[in-house]
């Protein structure tokens, strides 16, 4: 249901966990004992969740980064833009060309500057001509003045 915007929350650099198929009860018991937020469109979830949940009503990762900035007063920090892996939630590290050279295409690991890997998933990264775009969409969705 909120896919989109974990994978957002987790480009900004937010501590994001989302597990899809998880059943209420877990995901309101990980919420309390971690000390997250729960994010729901899920009504029955949010009333048995506790207090540290929000009933998001926007649709639309737009909408969804624009209330959670107005009711959560989240604030971004670009320092840590594009510091976790976007599938896992994993913190990224920097890593040598000589460990991730046969995990990329070949081009890739002769001419990007810099790798960086998913501890938790092996995922590699590199600054691609993405980086640029995924970078300003960051900037409009948490930097920007927000508008509800």
């Amino acid at each position: 249901m909120l896919g989109s915007l974990a994978r957002w929350l987790r480009f900004a650099g937010f501590d994001t966990r989302y597990l899809p198929g998880c059943a209420d009860a877990v995901l309101a018991g990980l919420a309390r004992a971690e000390g997250r937020w729960l994010l729901t469109r899920d009504r029955d979830l949010a009333a048995k969740a506790g207090p540290r949940v929000l009933l998001l009503r926007s649709r639309g990762v737009d909408a969804l980064v624009g209330e959670l900035r107005a009711r959560l007063d989240l604030r971004a920090d670009p320092a840590r833009f594009l510091s976790r892996c976007p599938g896992c939630n994993g913190e990224l590290a920097e890593a040598p060309r000589a460990a991730v050279a046969t995990r990329v295409p070949p081009y890739v690991a002769v001419h990007a500057e810099r790798f960086r890997e998913c501890p938790e998933c092996g995922r590699v990264y590199w600054p691609g001509s993405h980086v640029g775009r995924i970078t300003r969409r960051l900037g409009e969705l948490f930097l920007s003045p927000t508008v509800l």
